[in-house]
Formats: C-alpha cells, structure tokens, sequence
C-alpha cells in the first residue's frame, strides 16, 4: 500500500530541513515540482544555498545522482553522451552524459553556451536523450535542479525563453532572518557539513507512486476556465511582450493539483491555483523595455493581473 503522501512530503522536508533553515517554502515548492514530474529554476543572490537545497533534496531521496558545474567551455556532448568506436569491439559504443541519471544538479547553468544548454530542451521535455539518432529514455523518476545568479551578467548567458519554459517553477531562496542565520552558524560551525549527514527517506518507486496520484485529483470546469483565463490575460497585458504559454497554463494545473493532494483533497480549490500561480508562472514572462525601464518585475504584475481575474465561487 502507497504510503500517505502527505507523511511522505512530511519526511522528506524535515529531511531538508537539517540543512536548510527557515525556508519552509522554497522546500515545499521543490517537493511539489518533483510530485508533478517538473523541474526547478532556483534563482538567487550567491551564497544563500541555492546548491545546498538543490544537493539536500537529491540527498533525501534514495535515486542515482550527479552534478555538473556549468561552465563556457562544457560541451553537449557532456550532457547527453557521445558514441565513439569500441577499442575491444570495433563497433559504436554510447558513453553516458550527465544527464543519464535521476536527479540532475545543473549548478549555475547560466554559464555555459546556449548550445549546450540547448541540449537540456529534449531532456526536460520528453525525458529522453538522442544521440546519434538514437534514442534512450532517461531513468524515473527524473528531475532537473538548476541553480543561477540572476545579477552576475560578466561570462554568463542568459537562458532562452524556451529553456525557461521548460522549468515548471522557480524558486527564490533569500536572505534568512537575524535568528535564522545564527542557527545556520551553529549548525555549520562543527566539523562536518550538515548535508554530509543526510540518509535518504524514500525511494524512486515511492516518488513514481505519488507522482501518480497527483493527475487522479479533480479539476474542475470552473477551475479549468480560472486558469485559462489567467493564462490568457497575460498574452493581452500590455506590459507583458510574452505571456504563458499552454505548457505554463498545464503546469499550474498540476501544481494545483499537488497542493491539494499535500491538503488531503482529491480535488483543486481555486486558493490552490492562486497560491501556485507565482512560482509557477512568473519566469515565464517576458516584460516590455516600457515596463522594465519604470522597473516594474513579473511577478508584481502577474499579481495585479490575478487580482483582476473573477474567482469561481461555484465548484461542479
């Protein structure tokens, strides 16, 4: 039998939660990208544990691992894998890339050329490699962790809008709170990293099981129109250039559809689209050079934009 989900989601935050301090949220946006089968932008300042949070997750979880740190001069061809001719047997032989493996830690990945973040679009999308014109799926569950420095501009190139659609949300960690960082003093004052410690609680079956779960829960007609008419307000406002796209529209469905699941309920109530419309819509959106230059941000106006969406009082 599954184990409940939410006891589930429970350990494994908690399990987080010995590394990364006071972000409750941020925590929990990563639990609900993985339930949903979608990988996670983590996009902060340096130094406040974008890469630590991305390691404590893939730590938790009892899946193969690896992590690659962006750089100019990384190839392709180190993602996906190469084919080369076997010295034993003379025939093409495949040499597995990065990505041949559960959970992927593209550290900075900002960094390297559009060429070869390119090569993450059929990974991310479809979870399979081709190379050579052949394809392989990739092991499941499988998930891609990326981390980048939205203000560091020198050496960097900034992900195309395709990439970052292909993200199912974003998350940004912060600063933590006077107490907040004295506790992370004392917990990395000893001899050994806090997430050296880390065991799994759960493994890649038990992640497939839930991820199951998560499209039997209930969407609504009237749910389905709130989220398609947020998703159709964007492409109409006029400090947006580019609004969602259908993969966004689908992916906060999904995410609706994990929080209501993490609640107890098999079915989408119109808060939980609401409270997954920022992380999940937000770098989605591409501003005018009008609305940048009087400094307005994506998610400040997606806010305003939602509050100008009618609510569905009425649930079928």
């Amino acid at each position: 039998m599954t184990q409940d989900p939410r006891n589930l989601i429970y350990a494994l935050r908690e399990n987080v939660r010995q590394v990364i301090v006071g972000k409750d949220e941020a925590i929990e946006y990563a639990l609900i990208a993985l339930l949903c089968k979608g990988h996670v932008l983590i996009e902060d300042v340096p130094g406040v544990g974008k890469t630590t949070l991305a390691a404590a997750l893939a730590r938790s979880l009892n899946c193969s691992f690896k992590r690659i740190q962006f750089t100019p001069d990384i190839m392709p061809s180190d993602i996906t894998g190469f084919t080369m001719v076997s010295m034993t047997t003379g025939e093409m032989e495949y040499k597995p890339g990065a990505v041949n493996t559960q959970i992927l830690l593209a550290d900075e990945i900002n960094r390297t050329s559009p060429k070869t973040q390119s090569s993450l679009l059929e990974v991310m999308e479809e979870g399979q490699v081709t190379v050579d014109g052949v394809t392989r799926a990739l092991p499941k569950p499988f998930m891609v962790l990326a981390t980048q420095n939205p203000i560091d501009f020198v050496g960097t190139y900034p992900l195309p809008e395709a990439q970052m659609d292909r993200f199912f949300l974003r998350i940004a960690i912060g600063y933590p709170t006077i107490e907040e960082e004295m506790d992370v003093l004392d917990r990395y004052s000893g001899q050994e990293s806090p997430l050296k410690t880390l065991t799994p609680v759960c493994g890649g079956q038990e992640i497939i099981a839930m991820q199951e779960m998560v499209g039997a829960i209930y969407c609504s007609r009237e749910v389905r129109s709130y989220v398609a008419t947020i998703a159709a307000t964007t492409r109409k406002h006029q400090a947006l250039q580019l609004g969602v796209s259908p993969r966004g529209a689908i992916a906060l469905v999904r995410a609706a559809q994990a929080c209501a699941l993490l609640s107890g309920r098999d079915y989408i109530l119109p808060d939980d689209v609401r409270r997954m419309a920022l992380p999940v819509l937000s770098h989605r959106l591409i501003l005018t050079p009008e609305a940048r230059m009087k400094g307005y941000s994506a998610e400040t106006i997606l806010s305003q934009l939602i509050e100008t969406v009618p609510v569905p009082g009425k649930m079928a």
